[in-house]
């Protein structure tokens, strides 16, 4: 159902979005004053169902999360938003701890701060969610302050299908999977690499990063009484389809079809390998993104900004 304004108030404009840089899409990262009537810069925490979006951002005629949530705050504080987001989530990808931050006016902050929450429950649609708006310390970018990304990839390789109760985030394998040989090839990928065969390029944009952590184990899920095998990934960043990609390597190895010694033989490729298989989106979710002390994000978003160029 499309709101209307209140009779005599003109919709919010949007805000006009000039890209900085090849690497940055969204209105320059500068710091904001939260005093004498200015800027106050907020901090959210998001949780979504990607099964319906066409990913994070904004596209043309598409339903994405990014312009759900700014029409959504735009509503609310009655004045235009835009938020920068620690990771860029693809179509179908979900998330349970993502970070997104914007500025507002401090006014508008103000009328709305103890019950923010709970007016854009009412706004925004079943599938996706604010959990928690803060103040954050003028120097928080979401993005470039980031120190690092988690993501869990669900899959279920019983022959009965995948649990009801997870239908939406969980991948039903046909085959059975190997935990021990594709938990061999992914301590191999461990470490600062350049990951190109495993990323869909960006112009401008590197593809080195470090993979912090990358494991598979097979665990009990609560609510479907079910044995799940998740691969977990930490980052300091993953660039396009990464996490995927390396999903799909380690695929591979747990049916038997690569050595545990394949995927990281992929590293040293400087372009993307199309022989790298992309493991479906439905089972990845964006759970947790790791930031600083307030004394020292300035710095780690100096040095972010710099290595990505």
């Amino acid at each position: 159902m499309t709101r209307r304004p209140p009779a005599g108030r003109r919709p919010a404009a949007r805000p006009r979005r000039t890209p900085s840089s090849p690497l940055d899409e969204h209105l320059p990262d500068e710091p904001v004053t939260d005093t004498g009537g200015g800027l106050v810069r907020l901090r959210l925490s998001i949780a979504y169902d990607g099964t319906d979006f066409s990913g994070w951002a904004r596209q043309p005629t598409r339903r994405t999360v990014q312009e759900t949530l700014e029409d959504a705050l735009a509503t609310v504080l009655r004045c235009p938003v835009a938020l920068t987001v620690a990771g860029r989530t693809d179509a179908g990808v979900h998330a349970s701890g993502q970070v997104a931050h914007c500025d507002v006016p401090s006014a508008a902050w103000e009328e709305q701060e103890t019950r923010l929450v709970r007016r854009l429950r009412g706004v925004l649609p079943a599938d996706v969610a604010v959990r928690r708006v803060e103040v954050a310390h003028p120097d928080f970018d979401a993005r470039f302050a980031a120190l690092e990304r988690s993501y869990v990839y669900r899959l279920f390789d019983e022959p009965w299908g995948p649990p009801p109760l997870r239908r939406r985030d969980v991948v039903a394998w046909p085959r059975p999977l190997d935990v021990d040989a594709m938990s061999a090839a992914a301590t191999l990928l461990l470490g600062e690499h350049d990951f190109a065969a495993f990323c869909r390029r960006r112009e401008g944009a590197t593809t080195i990063r470090t993979l912090l952590d990358l494991h598979v184990h097979r665990e009990l899920d609560d609510a479907s009484d079910a044995e799940l095998l998740l691969i977990g990934a930490r980052a300091d960043a993953f660039c396009h389809s990464m996490v995927r990609s390396l999903v799909g390597s380690l695929l591979a190895v747990g049916e038997g079809r690569r050595p545990a010694d394949w995927p990281a033989s992929m590293l040293s490729r400087t372009e993307r390998a199309s022989e790298v298989p992309v493991a479906p989106a439905a089972g990845l979710t964006l759970v947790d993104v790791g930031y600083p002390l307030d004394r020292d994000l300035a710095a780690r978003t100096v040095v972010t900004r710099a290595r990505r160029g």
